[in-house]
């Protein structure tokens, strides 16, 4: 990325794999020109420790560092932490057909149940409620079937009743430290 000057903005990993990269390209060359043991064993240190800092900058000794003095980010740091690939980019995102509730009890529920809230149990289940509209020949459309969800006609709530019977409900209480945070779970 252009910056003011004629700079340019990389990444870390360019310059480490920059590195990488020389240091092979010189190996190479040694072993070409028969070059001293002492120098080629030397070489291979300095390749490793380049594929190391790659890998995970600092790990092992001095962390290499940016013409800045800060350490060059690694391939590790940039999946671990909270700023990493995976709680940055692939945890906590919107998922399709889930909510979010309080857990209460309930006096009437069962070990195999769950109470969900009526709005939430709507939203969750719309495309099974316009299927079995549009079924019975009570919407012609999808845009008619959702019509009447809006509405929230007394029928939609009695087709509701029938659809959370014949399809579960996966629960997870968080925080997730056992697998009995997960609970596949049936309808009252």
């Amino acid at each position: 990325m252009p910056l003011d000057g004629g700079r340019f903005a990389t990444s870390d990993l360019n310059d480490l794999y920059r590195r990488v990269i020389n240091r092979n390209n010189r190996l190479k060359r040694l072993l070409e020109l028969s070059a001293p043991d002492i120098i080629v064993r030397n070489e291979k240190r300095m390749l490793q420790e380049s594929v190391d800092a790659l890998l995970d900058n600092g790990r092992r000794g001095r962390a290499i560092t940016g013409s800045n003095k800060r350490p060059l980010k690694s391939l590790a740091d940039m999946i671990k932490g909270k700023q990493g690939r995976f709680r940055q980019n692939l945890l906590g995102k919107r998922v399709d057909y889930s909510g979010r509730s309080v857990i209460v009890c309930g006096p009437t529920l069962r070990l195999h149940q769950c109470g969900l809230p009526k709005k939430m149990a709507l939203e969750l289940f719309k495309p099974f409620i316009f299927s079995k509209l549009e079924l019975r020949g009570l919407a012609t459309t999808i845009k008619a079937a959702k019509k009447m969800v809006e509405r929230e006609e007394s029928i939609v709530w009695d087709i509701l009743d029938e659809v959370i019977r014949e399809h579960p409900v996966l629960l997870n209480r968080a925080p997730l430290c056992t697998g009995l945070a997960f609970r596949l779970l049936n309808q009252p």
